[in-house]
Formats: structure tokens, C-alpha cells, sequence
């Protein structure tokens, strides 16, 4: 069977909607849980370092898992990965809704994690299965709107579900719809990847674990507890080390774990580069923008989350749209496009002030998302089509692996940007407070002094966010539309 005989079928539609529901409610309890962090703490009599496990676990098992996902896709069909991957989910999500103590909801957000991770490569790599080349870049888009679409509105929603109920509904609302989507996959799931008999390299997957779960630890753990902390420079040295050490096994293996020997196409290369350069500011707005809303300006958490709604639905409109874009013209123009909106509005943020309106930002943002569909799926659908068609595992397993990882050093990176830069100017202001403070205002001057060095350290990390999206544009003029054939399909 060959790649092209998949391809002549009849559009599976129906089974692509089935696997978006379940990649849609995965994703979507990756940032749900966090607004709900302070209530679960207190349930459950825990310090909050111990409660941040319930994130900083999920986030763990998904590095583990994910890059082992090209075996998984290799070696089994799609249809018993997504029954054993939903039927984790779906037992997590149960049994985390039911917890009776901090430490069974924690071994079920495990749970759920073991299901989620593989969803994202899954999704991506039946896609480009089922579908011919020249219509993936619209059903990519749709899958676009799953990707940016559920995080983005997951605060927002979790809020609200947390202000007028129990924690508990986060996981009682998420169970019927992966309950469907496990039935429907149950009965109607059919099979679109081929299968090989490959044997699993247990050093490789404890090298990656080790590697990429070290990673994002350690970079995650940075913004929290300061990178002078030991548990995270010897994680990232660990991690770091192990990496190198999988990628040279990787070189000597007739089978790996992770075909690193991909990035020898150009296309591919280059559109991990600009998603991991996006990936790295990207965090800026999903951060700072929140802090700024709510510390500085003093919003309500559920304000903060319906500033961002309007962004995740321009996203959710523009994808699909995007994606027939680029079937018709390619990723060169719309991600330059998109890139100088981004650059744009991230050096707008740059500028805020204690009298910006709330209006204002909210439309900037929204442009920003606006910006961020031109870019994202366009240009990792150019850079999957130049591989060959045994190589979509590795792709889909090694783009996944990479955004999470570039999304950990730019959240740590941005933090510690604000940190320093707002530490420094509340020294500077302490020594001249009457340089921000107002004597008629009623707020007391130690609070003003702190806003303006928190306004000051969101503008200056905002600002070096606008630099790394220059890096992304300057690339992006270099992509260049990968023709419309398959190099090497699949075969049996």
C-alpha cells in the first residue's frame, strides 16, 4: 500500500473532525487547570510548590512522550494509538474529577498527560497521510484551530468555570466530550498509517527523556525560582548533555528513535527555525500581557481572559482561511506579512502605559493573533511537505518537541528579562520616588513606585521580544514553496 492509494480515497472528514474533538479537549486541559491552582492548594492543604507539580508534571510526561511518538506512529496503526491515548485521557480526566486527595489528582493529571501527549503528532501525521499535498495547507489550518484556538481560550473559560463553581467542573465538562470521542473513534476509526516492525531503542528514549524533560524543567522552573537555583542549572546541564548524547546514537542507529537526518532538507530546517524563533516571543503576549492587565492595571483575572478571547477567535476564523491561502500561493508572502504584523504590535506592547485602555490592548492583540494565523501552520505545513513521506513521524514528533521546548526557554527567558529589568528600576525609583509618584493620588506610593517598575520590566521584555521577531522575519524571506510532489511515499 502506498501513500498515493490512501490519498485517492474519499476525504476522511469525518474521522479528521473525530481526531480534532480529541486533540481539541486535550490540548484545552493542558491550560485549564492553571486558573484553578490557588483553590486546589487550598482543598487540599498543600504548599504551592507542591501544587505547580500538577502543571510542571503534565508538561514533564508530555516531553517524555512526544518525541517518542515517531515509534509509536511507526510501529502501531492510528486507530489503536488514538483508542489507547483517548482511553488514558478519559480515565485521567475521571479520575482526577473524583480525587479524594492531592496526590491521586496528581497521578491522574499523569494519566491524562500519558493520553494528551501524543494527540498533536498524531493528528498532524494522519493528515498528511490522508490528504494530497496540494489541499493539506487548508486542513492544516483547521487543525491550526486547535492548537492556538484551545490554549488560548482555556484561561477564560476556567475562570469562569472557577469563579461560580468547584475546581472539580474543570474535569466533569471535559469528560462527555472525550467519552464521544472515544465511542465515535471505537466504531468508526479506520486506519491511514502504514506500519513497521521496528524495535524500540530503550537508551535512546531514557537519552530523550532525560534530554528534553530536563529541558523543560529546567527552563520552566527558571521564571519561578530564579536560574541560581540548583535543581536548574543541573537539570538544563543534564539535559543538555543527554541531548547531545541521543543525537550522536541517533546518527548510528539503522532504526532511531528520532531521525535527526531530516533536517537536511531545506524547507524543513527552516521552518523549525522560525517556529522555534516565534515560539520564543510568542510567550511574551501570552505572559506579560495578562500581568500587565491584572497587576498593573489592577483587571479582574476573568477580565484578563476575556481580553484574550477575541484573539483566539479571529485565530479560530482566520486558520482555515490561511490554510487555503497557502494552498494557493504558499508561506513565503503570508509569513512576511504576518511576521511584520507581529513585530509591530509585540514593539506597540513595548509602550504601555498605567492610562493605556483596555480597548486599545484588546484590539492590539487581536491583530497580533491576526498576525500569528498568517505565520504559524503556513509555515510548518511548507516545511512538512518536503519530506518524505516515511519521515512524517519524525517531523511531526520533532516540531512538536521543539515548540514545547522553545515555548519553556522563551516564558523562563521573558520572565527573568522583566524580573531583572523591573528590580532595577524599583532601585533607581526608591532612591527618586517623587519621579512616578503622585501626592494627590490616593493610591499609597510604595504601590506606585512597584507598578511603574513592573510597567518598565513588561516594556523592556516586550522590546526584546520584538528583536527575536526580527531574527523570524529576516528568515522568512529565505522560505521558498516546496513543489507539489512526493518525494518518497510510503510503502509497504
Amino acid at each position: 500500500m502506498t501513500n498515493s492509494i490512501n490519498q485517492e480515497q474519499k476525504a476522511p472528514y469525518g474521522i479528521i473532525a473525530i481526531l480534532f474533538l480529541g486533540a481539541f479537549v486535550a490540548i484545552l486541559n493542558e491550560t485549564f487547570l492553571n486558573v484553578a491552582l490557588p483553590s486546589i492548594m487550598d482543598e487540599f492543604s498543600v504548599s504551592p510548590a507542591t501544587v505547580q507539580w500538577l502543571a510542571t508534571g503534565y508538561m514533564l510526561i508530555n516531553g517524555i512522550l512526544i518525541p517518542a511518538s515517531a515509534f509509536f506512529i511507526q510501529r502501531f496503526t492510528n486507530r489503536h494509538i488514538f483508542l489507547v491515548a483517548m482511553g488514558l485521557f478519559t480515565l485521567g480526566t475521571l479520575l482526577a474529577g473524583l480525587s479524594p486527595s492531592f496526590g491521586i489528582l496528581l497521578a491522574a493529571r499523569m494519566i491524562q498527560a500519558s493520553g494528551s501527549a501524543i494527540m498533536m503528532p498524531l493528528l498532524m501525521n494522519v493528515m498528511l497521510v490522508a490528504f494530497p499535498i496540494e489541499k493539506r495547507g487548508q486542513v492544516m489550518g483547521f487543525f491550526g484551530l486547535v492548537m492556538i484556538v484551545a490554549p488560548a481560550i482555556g484561561p477564560t473559560l476556567s475562570g469562569y468555570i472557577v469563579e461560580h463553581f468547584s475546581w472539580r467542573m474543570l474535569f466533569h465538562i471535559v469528560l462527555p466530550f472525550s467519552i464521544i470521542s472515544l465511542l465515535y473513534a471505537l466504531f468508526r476509526l479506520k486506519n491511514f498509517t502504514p506500519q513497521h516492525k521496528i524495535k524500540l531503542d530503550v537508551l535512546s528514549l531514557l537519552l530523550s527523556s532525560i534530554g528534553f524533560g530536563g529541558l523543560l524543567y529546567g527552563f520552566s522552573s527558571a521564571g519561578d525560582i530564579g536560574w541560581g537555583n540548583p535543581w536548574v542549572y543541573s537539570t538544563i546541564t543534564a539535559g543538555s548533555i543527554s541531548l547531545v548524547l541521543l543525537v550522536l546514537r541517533q546518527f548510528r542507529l539503522d532504526e532511531p528513535l528520532l531521525e535527526f537526518r531530516i533536517f537536511k532538507y531545506p524547507m524543513f530546517a527552516l521552518s523549525n527555525a522560525i517556529s522555534v524563533t516565534v515560539s520564543l516571543a510568542l510567550f511574551s503576549g501570552m505572559i506579560l500581557i495578562p500581568l500587565y492587565i491584572q497587576t498593573v492595571r489592577d483587571f479582574s483575572p476573568t477580565e484578563a481572559g476575556l481580553l484574550m478571547l477575541p484573539g483566539a477567535l479571529v485565530m479560530g476564523i482566520m486558520s482555515p482561511i490561511s490554510g487555503r491561502i497557502f494552498d494557493k500561493h504558499g508561506a513565503k508572502v503570508m509569513s512576511i506579512i504576518g511576521l511584520s504584523l507581529l513585530l509591530i504590535t509585540t514593539f506597540v506592547f513595548s509602550n504601555l502605559s498605567l492610562t493605556t485602555s483596555y480597548f486599545f490592548v484588546l484590539i492590539i492583540f487581536c491583530i497580533r493573533a491576526f498576525a500569528m494565523s498568517l505565520v504559524n501552520m503556513p509555515v510548518i505545513t511548507n516545511g512538512l511537505n518536503q519530506l518524505p513521506a516515511k519521515d512524517y513521524p519524525h517531523g511531526t514528533a520533532l516540531n512538536n518537541t521543539l515548540s514545547q521546548v522553545a515555548g519553556a526557554i522563551g516564558s523562563a527567558l521573558l520572565v527573568t528579562v522583566m524580573n531583572n529589568r523591573s528590580e532595577a528600576r524599583l532601585a533607581e525609583l526608591t532612591q527618586d520616588p517623587m519621579e512616578v509618584v503622585d501626592p494627590e493620588s490616593t493610591i499609597d506610593p510604595a504601590a506606585q513606585i512597584a507598578n511603574h517598575a513592573m510597567l518598565n520590566g513588561i516594556n523592556f521584555s516586550f522590546f526584546i521580544s520584538a528583536l527575536i521577531v526580527v531574527v523570524a522575519l529576516v528568515l522568512a524571506f529565505f522560505i521558498k514553496r516546496v513543489p507539489i510532489t512526493n518525494p518518497d511515499p510510503i510503502e509497504e
